[in-house]
C-alpha cells in the first residue's frame, strides 16, 4: 500500500501512515526538518547536521518555526502536484458520497456518455472497460465490453480490477451494481436530466480522476457554448414538438428529460410535459389532439425503421400536412456529453426550418 501523508490531529503535526505503522509524534517532524535543513546547510559548508539537530532539540521556537515552514512547503507541493495520494470525494446523482483514497487509475464505464466524458477530460488512459455501445471516441472501440443496457458481466468487471465504476442509474441493473459495491468496488451513479447537469458531471469526474483542471476547462467551454445557444433562442417563436423515442408502443419523454431540455432551448414546446414517468407510452390519438407542428425521432446508424408511415394518414395534423418530420442521430441527442451541442444544433436547425414553413410559428 502506498504511504499517505496527511495532517494529523496530534498537535497539527504531519504524519506518515503505512500498513502496520503510524509514524506520528512530537519528535518526528522536527527531526525530519532538521535533516532537510542540515542537508542544505552541509552542502554549502555552513554548519554540521548534528549542530542543527541540537538547535532543534534545544529551541522550541526554532522547532515550531521549522514545523510551520514544513507544513507550508507540503501544502505547496500538494497543490503543485495535484495532491498526490490525497483522498478525493464527490456526491453522485443518487445522493451518495463516493470517496477514493486517491484518484482513480482503473475505471470501468457502464454508459457510452460516461465513456465520452472521461475521454473529454483527458482521463481516457484510465478507462479499462466500457459498455456495449461505447463507440466514441475511436479509442473506446478497442476497449473490453463488460456491460449492456440491462446486463453487467460481473466476472469480467472484477477481472479488470477497477478502482472505480461509473454506472447509469436508470440504465444499469441496480442489483448487479450493488453487488459490485459489496465486493468493495466504489461506484459513481450518474443520472443527468438537463444540459447543465453535463457540466457538473464533467467536474465531478475530474475530481475522481485527479483531472480537475482539465475537467473545469472542458466544463467552462461547454457552458459558454450552451449560454450562446440559449441567448440566440431566448425570444424565438415557439413550435409544438412531439419527440418519438419508440414506435410500438408509441413513447415520448416528459419535460425533465435531456431531450426535452434541448427542445426547450431551441424554442420548442413539448406535448406531454407531465407524464407519470420520465419516458412513457402515449396514445396516438392524444398526440393528434395536441396537433404537433413538428414530429421528431432519433435513429441509430443503419436503422431503416419506417417510423413516419403510421402518421401519414392523419392529414389534419400540422406536422403531417406540412411534412415536418425530422430525425436526429441518437448518439447526438441521447448521450449526456459535450457532443450534445451537436444535437442542439440539429434540433434548432430543424425548428428554424419549421418556423419558415409556418411563418409566425402558430
Amino acid at each position: 500500500m502506498k504511504a499517505v501523508t496527511r495532517p494529523s490531529r496530534n498537535r497539527g503535526m504531519i504524519c506518515s501512515h503505512n500498513r502496520g505503522s503510524n509514524r506520528c509524534g512530537s519528535g518526528f517532524l522536527p527531526r525530519f526538518v532538521a535533516r532537510v535543513f542540515a542537508g542544505v546547510a552541509s552542502h554549502r559548508g555552513m554548519i554540521r547536521s548534528h549542530d542543527i539537530s541540537a538547535r532543534v532539540r534545544g529551541s522550541g521556537s526554532f522547532r515550531d518555526a521549522c514545523s510551520r515552514l514544513f507544513r507550508v512547503l507540503l501544502v505547496t507541493l500538494q497543490v503543485a502536484s495535484g495532491s498526490l495520494y490525497a483522498s478525493v470525494s464527490v456526491t453522485d446523482d443518487d445522493g451518495a458520497t463516493v470517496t477514493l483514497s486517491e484518484p482513480a487509475t482503473r475505471i470501468v464505464s457502464f454508459a457510452p456518455s460516461l465513456t465520452e466524458n472521461l475521454f473529454a477530460i483527458g482521463a481516457g488512459a484510465a478507462v479499462v472497460g466500457v459498455s456495449e455501445y461505447s463507440d466514441y471516441p475511436e479509442q473506446a472501440k478497442r476497449l473490453p465490453r463488460v456491460s449492456g443496457y440491462n446486463r453487467i458481466d460481473l466476472e469480467a468487471v472484477v477481472t479488470l480490477k477497477p478502482d472505480l465504476v461509473l454506472a447509469w442509474s436508470s440504465g444499469n441493473p441496480r442489483e448487479q451494481v450493488n453487488r459490485l459495491r459489496e465486493l468493495g468496488i466504489p461506484v459513481f451513479m450518474s443520472e443527468p436530466r438537463s444540459l447543465q447537469d453535463i457540466a457538473t458531471t464533467l467536474q465531478r469526474l475530474g475530481v475522481l480522476t485527479g483531472r480537475q483542471v482539465q475537467a473545469d476547462a472542458v466544463a467552462l467551454e461547454y457552458e459558454a457554448d450552451l449560454a450562446a445557444w440559449r441567448a440566440k433562442y431566448r425570444d424565438t417563436v415557439p413550435i409544438r414538438v412531439f419527440f418519438q423515442i419508440w414506435d410500438e408502443p408509441l413513447m415520448t419523454v416528459r419535460d425533465d428529460h435531456l431531450i426535452s431540455d434541448v427542445i426547450h432551448l431551441c424554442g420548442g414546446r413539448t406535448l406531454f410535459p407531465d407524464l407519470f414517468a420520465v419516458s412513457a407510452s402515449v396514445d396516438r390519438e392524444a398526440v393528434i389532439v395536441r396537433d404537433p407542428q413538428v414530429i421528431m425521432s432519433h435513429s441509430v446508424e443503419g436503422d431503416q425503421t419506417p417510423w413516419r408511415e403510421p402518421w401519414l394518414k392523419w392529414t389534419t395534423v400540422a406536422a403531417v400536412k406540412n411534412r415536418q418530420f425530422y430525425v436526429v442521430p441518437a448518439d447526438l441527442i441521447a448521450r449526456h456529453s459535450p457532443r450534445i451541442l451537436e444535437g442542439v444544433r440539429t434540433i434548432c436547425d430543424a425548428l428554424d426550418a419549421a418556423r419558415r414553413v409556418y411563418g409566425n410559428g402558430e
